[in-house]
This record gives C-alpha cells, sequence and structure tokens, in this order.
C-alpha cells in the first residue's frame, strides 16, 4: 500500500471565517463551464443544517449534508419564483465539511472545491462524466 503524505496547514479546526474564505477561492476559481451560472453566487457557512432544512430534506442525518444550493428564486425545496429577488447562495456547513475532511485524509481545499462541482454540476444538470472530468481536471493540474 502506498503511503500518502497530507500536508494540513490547520492545528485546530478551520473556524466559520476560514472555512468561507476556502469555499469562496474554490467558487472563484471553478471551471469555466459552471461559473457562467454562479456570477452572483455569494458563499455562506454555518456549523449545522438547522432543524428546518433536516425537516425539508427529510435527513436521516444532519451530517449528510455538507452543501446547500438555494436559488434566489426559491421559496421552499420544489418551490420557485417567476422572479428571482435574492441572492443565489451555496451554504457550506461546517462541521459535516470537518467531518469529511478527517474521512477523507486529503487536503481541505481540493475537498472543498470537489464537493463544490458537485454540488453546483447536481443543480445546474450537468451530466455525470462533465462533473467527473471537471472534478479531474484540478487533480490533473487544469484550472
Amino acid at each position: 500500500m502506498e503511503a500518502r503524505q497530507i500536508i494540513m496547514n490547520y492545528t485546530r479546526p478551520p473556524s466559520i471565517d476560514e472555512v468561507e474564505v476556502i469555499a469562496s477561492e474554490a467558487v472563484a476559481n471553478l471551471p469555466e463551464e459552471i461559473r457562467e451560472f454562479c456570477e452572483a453566487l455569494v458563499v455562506q457557512v454555518e456549523d449545522m443544517p438547522d432543524e428546518t432544512i433536516e425537516i425539508d430534506m427529510e435527513l436521516d442525518d444532519p451530517y449528510e449534508l455538507i452543501l446547500l444550493y438555494r436559488s434566489g428564486k426559491q421559496l421552499s425545496p420544489g418551490v420557485e419564483k417567476k422572479v428571482a429577488n435574492d441572492d443565489d447562495v451555496l451554504v457550506v456547513f461546517r462541521r459535516p465539511l470537518l467531518d469529511f475532511w478527517c474521512e477523507a485524509q486529503d487536503d481541505i481545499n481540493i475537498i472543498m472545491r470537489q464537493l463544490i462541482i458537485e454540488e453546483l454540476g447536481h443543480q445546474f444538470e450537468f451530466a455525470e462524466d462533465d462533473i467527473e472530468e471537471m472534478v479531474q481536471s484540478h487533480h490533473q493540474g487544469v484550472l
């Protein structure tokens, strides 16, 4: 088995503000295909999904939700207005992200970028192959 060296710049878990910076940088460096859909995307970080989100999304475990995209048109899951009155928001749930990061044992910046590409790719109905190609392009050094 090949040994993996992981360099983590944190001696403590990243704070909400630090996670926001990591997520914002990942959004700023998204592949062009997705970036055009989220020019006015706002990144917010919360510790955990609240009870309303847990009920609306029928979560068995709040740790299973790491990211949530909210359209500016969305009133509630599956119900949208005709005109967007709010910004599109990408909510990052810090505690589930940190659990995932510890389990994955990879660079949190890479994990964040991958998760954001997957969430937005599904939201904007990209094909699974296209999403995988965008994720893999990062690992090959192509941004």
